[in-house]
């Protein structure tokens, strides 16, 4: 997969100058590169890109989720409280009023992937099933996923870090469901339940 040449792709589509995508890109790149992000980096974006190309024709305004997916984790500190926010602000800021390109949309989209709530929106559902994807994977590359979180929480020793995670991971479990599509649900969801079971049970 060629993020960039997606990235591009989308820009041109939306009515970016073609002489700022390469910056824009490498800002980007430069964003999900960080040495801090261990998990929240340019594999999580292709992997959510992946899934949205595969169920693209489910969605109604597929152009707002996958600019979304490039932006949705652009600011990422494990110390903020409004990466979420602070993401979607940036994603909105980039663009102009010739683009062609539901800001509000864009905006409500990168919030979804905070609370990962159920939204009458279905694009909203199928971006946060995207992000969400990650639970229910096989158990060694869920353990890697543990792993990754864990490393970029390095700065909170286990005595902290552990009852956090420990609450989250509650949290997904107390929800009627994980995944917010019927698709997603019916795939991956017992898978997502079990492993989050199993993580819980290493803390």
């Amino acid at each position: 997969m060629n993020l960039k040449e997606i990235y591009a792709n989308l820009l041109l589509e939306i009515g970016f100058n073609p002489n700022e995508i390469n910056s824009l890109w490498l800002d980007l790149e430069k964003a999900y590169s960080k040495k801090s992000r261990y998990y929240h980096n340019v594999t999580h974006l292709e992997e959510m890109v992946f899934w949205f190309l595969k169920y693209k024709e489910q969605l109604q305004q597929p152009n707002e989720v996958l600019y979304s997916i490039f932006y949705h984790d652009y600011v990422y500190k494990v110390t903020r409280k409004d990466n979420e926010l602070k993401s979607a602000e940036h994603a909105i800021a980039l663009l102009k009023p010739n683009h062609q390109l539901n800001k509000e949309l864009v905006f409500d989209l990168i919030l979804a992937t905070q609370l990962h709530q159920h939204n009458e929106n279905e694009d909203n559902n199928w971006l946060i099933d995207f992000d969400l994807k990650i639970l229910s994977k096989d158990w060694e590359d869920y353990k890697i996923y543990c792993q990754q979180i864990r490393k970029e929480y390095t700065i909170y020793p286990d005595f902290l870090y552990n009852p956090g995670r420990k609450k989250a991971l509650a949290h997904f479990l107390e929800n009627k469901n994980i995944y917010q599509t019927e698709t997603f649900r019916s795939l991956f969801e017992d898978k997502a339940r079990e492993n989050i079971q199993k993580e819980i049970a290493t803390l």
